[in-house]
């Protein structure tokens, strides 16, 4: 389908309705931030990120790619693996300190985190840094008071083993409990937007028994 939106029937409807959400709660990502923004995208200048404009995504169960290969450290220093979280949902946020964008939503994804949390959800976030240091992520999460994690820069590694989803920086990614790519948001979001796409992977039968 045109933009990037993969369902149909009752997917779709819920997926134009997220969409109509974001939209109407001031969704900012890197393709709104400004027209100078905009200008600096036409004439090919690197500021460090893609424009991107909010495009949700949702991929049926039928269609999703295999389980996803993602590992990496944590800014604690601990490991962390995605197939460690199998039987839970999880959203990956692709950031960096140095991306307006990525800062303008870091509230909104701590806002449904803690939701998540309150409820005993079994529910996971995570963070992964692109082209940022330890030392700027770690001020930036203290200064929005994130409690989920991040994953360090890895150089760009991780994003290889996303099955192509990742264009533009911040993009969202929620895997369903089997560790596949389920939905996706390419740039700013809402705690709204967030919580609809998490819920409704969430809402799916869990998978069978090993």
């Amino acid at each position: 389908m045109s933009r990037g939106v993969m369902a149909g029937g009752p997917a779709r409807r819920t997926v134009l309705g997220l969409a109509a959400a974001a939209l109407a709660g001031g969704t900012a990502g890197c393709g709104n931030e400004s027209s100078a923004i905009r200008k600096q995208a036409r004439e090919g200048e690197e500021k460090g990120y893609i424009a991107g404009d909010g495009q949700i995504e949702i991929l049926a169960p039928a269609r999703r790619a295999g389980p996803v290969t993602l590992t990496g450290t944590t800014l604690n220093g601990t490991p962390w693996a995605l197939s460690s979280q199998r039987g839970r949902v999880v959203l990956l946020n692709v950031w960096g300190s140095w991306c307006p964008p990525c800062q303008t939503e870091l509230p909104h994804l701590q806002d449904a985190w803690a939701k998540y949390q309150a409820a005993g959800k079994p529910v996971r976030f995570i963070g992964l840094l692109q082209k940022d240091s330890v030392a700027s992520a770690r001020s930036t999460l203290a200064k929005f008071k994130i409690t989920y994690p991040s994953l360090r820069d890895d150089g760009g590694r991780s994003l290889l083993n996303l099955q192509g989803k990742v264009v533009t920086v911040p993009t969202t990614l929620v895997f369903d409990r089997d560790g596949r790519i389920a939905a996706r948001v390419s740039g700013g979001s809402t705690a709204a937007t967030f919580r609809g796409l998490v819920d409704q992977i969430l809402a799916e039968r869990p998978p069978r028994a090993r």
